[in-house]
């Protein structure tokens, strides 16, 4: 099992609990189809709203494993990602996509299995004339995103994770993993939640 692979199996709920460092992205930037997660090293590109050169650059430029996150200011006004350029990442092996923006073709997307997140569809088209700036640092919504920073993002959230923290976040867990199995192997047994919590059941609301 890759790294990635180890964090996308763990989840955000869990990474997020162990990973103080961990930056939160705007929930408004959502999967796009059921079932969607993804976790891989980011490749970063900032992009013009209304043209998407830059993604077809990021595309070519990207690396199997990677995870596209192309910071389009927001702008939810044009789609410029779709089922042709979702289908190049597939065949190059990008590991997903995400967009601080819009994108078109959401159902075509969704029955191919690219994990995109994004914050909804739009199918204004776009121009392909600026060359927007790859592996560049972003800002998307107070939260920084470094090239190499781990992407690890499912139906509940999208996390950030600083490159040098993920094997700490990894064994810190696995070990909240391991504990969480007991507790709801306790649960089935017949336990409660405020006996196996040491909780006080007369003063708990």
């Amino acid at each position: 099992m890759t790294l990635a692979e180890h964090l996308a199996n763990l989840g955000t709920a869990t990474v997020g609990e162990v990973a103080p460092a961990a930056g939160l992205l705007d929930g408004r930037i959502r999967p796009v189809g059921q079932g969607v997660r993804l976790a891989g090293p980011a490749r970063t590109v900032r992009c013009r709203p209304g043209d998407n050169l830059a993604l077809h650059l990021a595309i070519y430029k990207a690396e199997v494993g990677d995870v596209i996150v192309a910071d389009y200011n927001g702008d939810t006004d044009s789609g410029p990602f779709g089922e042709i350029m979702a289908l190049a990442c597939q065949m190059r092996g990008i590991a997903g996509l995400v967009i601080n923006g819009a994108v078109r073709d959401s159902a075509q997307i969704a029955a191919m299995g690219f994990p995109v997140f994004a914050r909804g569809p739009n199918i204004r088209g776009t121009t392909k004339d600026d060359r927007g700036e790859l592996d560049a640092t972003l800002d998307i919504g107070g939260v920084t995103i470094r090239p190499g920073d781990m992407i690890v993002a499912d139906a509940d959230a999208i996390l950030v994770l600083p490159a040098a923290s993920v094997s700490d976040t990894l064994l810190a867990g696995d070990r909240r993993v391991a504990n969480e199995d007991r507790m709801m192997a306790r649960l089935r047994a017949g336990e409660t939640t405020i006996c196996i919590l040491g909780l006080d059941g007369e003063t708990t609301s």
